[in-house]
């Protein structure tokens, strides 16, 4: 049974419409989703250690434009938790394209963030002329990714994923240590909604969770060794990095340098979290990136 926690948060900020479940195979797990919108379909990615909510400030911004969809991967947010589930990239890429390939979305633009970002870009290999166009924002796939955000981020993810230590420190978590690696992704760390951070925090002490949170971290290098998709997309893509981004120039020219038909844009006074920093910008460069689509068609 739904309990009302699933909903009380994304209520607030976009009341127009409850989030929905959906099964992404036959018996497989139920993830939360948000359709919102009318236009064509572009679904928003979200990054690590987050939940659809992450595009709170976008999502309004982009209805006029889109059918927009955002959903909590599986272990994330208020999606089901699988015991022993995969969380490498592999794994993750397949639910971004059962989720499109279930509810049968064309023409798609795909849109991530950070890991979110990086599976735009590899479940676009995988979902051919069903992708229109990838606008992937601060691609995570590059080491040591976030231990780049600071010290504690560095320190405490070092920690979850080490042997006999780890399992202790996943079930550590607090807002303040939460608050600490999170901070590390903005230029601007008011930018940080302190409503988001406790909504993280509540999603966190699920049953099973810190579980997942160790599986996660420990999986992050799959997202580097995904880089080896990129040069399998046909549609065209637009890489987007924040000028205070985690990655570094070489990585970023390294991407495009696999990209058939990509293009970069800098983003200005922007980290690795631009959808909650930038929202404007984000919103404007996912826009006119559709217009050009449809020009060149």
């Amino acid at each position: 049974m739904v309990s009302q926690n699933e909903f009380d948060y994304t209520l607030r900020w976009w009341p127009d419409q409850k989030p929905e479940f959906l099964s992404l195979t036959p018996g497989g797990p139920k993830v939360r989703y948000l359709r919102a919108g009318e236009g064509p379909a572009l679904v928003l990615l979200h990054s690590i250690r987050t939940e659809l909510d992450l595009f709170q400030r976008v999502i309004p911004k982009l209805i006029d434009h889109f059918t927009v969809y955002a959903f909590d991967y599986p272990g994330f947010g208020w999606s089901d938790i699988v015991p022993g589930a995969d969380y490498r990239e592999p794994a993750m890429r397949a639910h971004v394209v059962h989720f499109v390939e279930r509810l049968d979305l064309r023409d798609v633009t795909l849109a991530g963030e950070s890991m979110g970002a990086t599976l735009a870009l590899t479940a676009a290999a995988a979902l051919g002329e069903r992708v229109k166009q990838v606008v992937a924002f601060n691609p995570y796939d590059y080491f040591p990714g976030v231990e780049r955000a600071n010290l504690l981020a560095s320190l405490i993810i070092k920690s979850v994923r080490a042997p006999v230590i780890g399992p202790i420190f996943a079930g550590m978590e607090s807002g303040a240590s939460l608050a600490g690696i999170l901070k590390g992704g903005f230029y601007d760390r008011r930018r940080l909604p302190s409503d988001f951070l406790d909504e993280l925090v509540k999603g966190g002490k699920r049953p099973g969770y810190t579980k997942v949170a160790r599986a996660v971290y420990r999986g992050l290098p799959s997202y580097v060794a995904a880089r080896a998709h990129y040069a399998q997309i046909d549609a065209p893509v637009t890489l987007v990095y924040g000028d205070h981004d985690w990655s570094r120039p070489a990585e970023r020219e390294a991407n495009l340098a696999l990209i058939k038909r990509g293009k970069t844009i800098a983003l200005k006074d922007a980290s690795h979290i631009a959808s909650l920093e930038r929202p404007e910008e984000f919103a404007r460069i996912l826009i006119e990136t559709l217009s050009t689509a449809r020009s060149a068609a």
